[in-house]
């Protein structure tokens, strides 16, 4: 019995989608990777500046986390209904910068290690107070961006 393909949706032995390979988008791909690798390390630069101990409150996460999020409203506004970008900005700087930025793998890590170390409380608040702050602070960044590129219509000579 062959093994099974690593991932299971892709079948490197079936002709058609091996076909598929040579058309994948590589230079999205390579935008997305070494926008990643920015944030990521960006991320890990704030993390080791404003460590915390285990059952202490991640506040380092946590704002790299919050910070990213309005970031995030503010680039997709920028890129979607202010001016039309370059097809590279979004992978480069949303999924890649600021995706390898923010985290949710630390953040449920740091969830997991508070509760593991005798602060379910402050694993519960580091859980609803991210979330919560997370997308307020999307909301911010794409509010904040409209009014602030906001055009005033010429009001009417009548």
């Amino acid at each position: 019995m062959p093994s099974p393909p690593v991932d299971p949706d892709v079948d490197l032995h079936d002709p058609r989608q091996r076909a598929e390979l040579p058309r994948a988008p590589w230079a999205t791909l390579g935008a997305i990777s070494a926008g990643g690798m920015l944030g990521a390390l960006a991320r890990h630069g704030l993390s080791t500046a404003f460590p915390n101990g285990p059952g202490e409150f991640p506040w380092g996460i946590f704002w790299v986390n919050v910070s990213g999020c309005l970031l995030i409203g503010v680039l997709m506004v920028l890129i979607t209904e202010v001016r039309p970008a370059h097809p590279l900005v979004r992978p480069f700087l949303g999924v890649g910068v600021l995706g390898g930025f923010t985290t949710f793998s630390t953040y449920a890590v740091d969830v997991q290690r508070a509760v593991e170390h005798g602060a379910p409380r402050v694993g519960l608040a580091y859980l609803a107070l991210t979330l919560a702050a997370a997308l307020a602070a999307v909301l911010a960044g794409v509010r904040l961006t409209r009014a602030l590129t906001r055009r005033r219509a010429p009001e009417d000579a009548a």
